[in-house]
């Protein structure tokens, strides 16, 4: 006899507390439910059952066989249903936060994708570059840059964050050359309020590991006023590539000091621990791995799998 059905058997009959009515609600006979158990048991070698014409009770030993075997019959549930949730539709309303540069210029162009493979799901997405709680604000996903705090959430890595230093042409002209990452201290540095770019910018060059302090005049807290301020000639900026990519492509920023390159930030995409991931979660995060994972066409690097922090 199968063991799963043979334990299935046994928990109904305890449940309800005599073999005639677990075959009753198990729609078998009492005959066939008396040769589970025993099957149990003599393939155990132990008794489960105390049993009477007039009653039935556990021996000590059923009475931890029969918590055991639940316990077990419930992850097979769970193992089934996640099974079948796979299989389901993708369907409600998903909520998504994610940094401003990266959901202006790298997720939104690429949300679109999602939305026409997944037609009935809605995504409600919220830009800021604050960590938001995505436990107490409702989110079902965050997309975060830099280091994880122990939060326990449940964090899958994408590409790397690549920030690049550059300047506007007009901006360059009759100013000190850079050669160095020190030199910067000598120019006019825009800064970005979040993070520890507030305060210093840290590169890796020939000579190793160079941080800078910087001061700015002016001080923003997302990146595309800083856009706005390195076009317009104002001064240098570290940025990531996603915001600055097409105006070094077309000349209006240019880039600096190539030898030197900042330190990449990691970038994850959070979400809730839950034995039940729902389909239009599930859907949305094999989506955002596969597009903007390590990976990716745009990194060629491998992407590990789901890790609490």
């Amino acid at each position: 006899m199968d063991r799963l059905t043979s334990m299935a058997v046994f928990i109904k009959a305890v449940d309800l507390g005599s073999f005639s009515a677990a075959a009753q609600a198990l729609e078998m006979s009492p005959q066939l439910v008396g040769k589970h158990v025993q099957g149990i048991e003599q393939r155990l070698g132990v008794r489960l059952l105390n049993r009477t014409t007039r009653r039935q009770s556990l021996t000590d030993f059923g009475r931890t066989f029969y918590e055991r075997a639940r316990g077990i019959l419930a992850e097979v549930e769970a193992a089934e249903m996640m099974a079948a949730e796979t299989l389901a539709m993708p369907t409600g309303r998903l909520r998504v936060n994610a940094p401003v540069s990266f959901g202006m210029h790298t997720l939104a162009p690429r949300l679109p994708e999602f939305m026409q493979r997944y037609p009935h799901v809605a995504v409600e997405l919220s830009l800021s570059n604050r960590s938001v709680d995505l436990i107490d604000e409702g989110y079902d996903v965050v997309f975060r840059v830099g280091a994880l705090s122990d939060s326990g959430l449940i964090a899958r890595s994408l590409a790397p964050y690549r920030l690049v230093l550059c300047a506007a042409p007009g901006y360059l002209e009759g100013r000190p050359a850079l050669r160095s990452p020190l030199d910067l201290r000598q120019h006019e540095c825009l800064g970005f309020s979040h993070t520890e770019l507030r305060t210093h910018w840290t590169f890796d060059g020939p000579e190793g590991r160079i941080v800078v302090p910087v001061t700015s005049r002016l001080m923003v807290d997302h990146g595309e006023p800083l856009m706005c301020a390195a076009l317009a000639g104002l001064g240098i900026m570290l940025q990531p590539l996603e915001l600055v990519r097409e105006a070094l492509a077309d000349g209006r920023l240019i880039r600096l000091l190539p030898a030197y390159e900042a330190p990449t930030r990691p970038m994850h995409v959070l979400y809730a621990p839950d034995r039940r991931i729902t389909p239009k979660l599930r859907s949305f995060l094999d989506f955002t791995v596969s597009t903007f994972g390590p990976q990716s066409a745009s990194s060629g690097r491998t992407c590990s799998g789901p890790r609490n922090f």
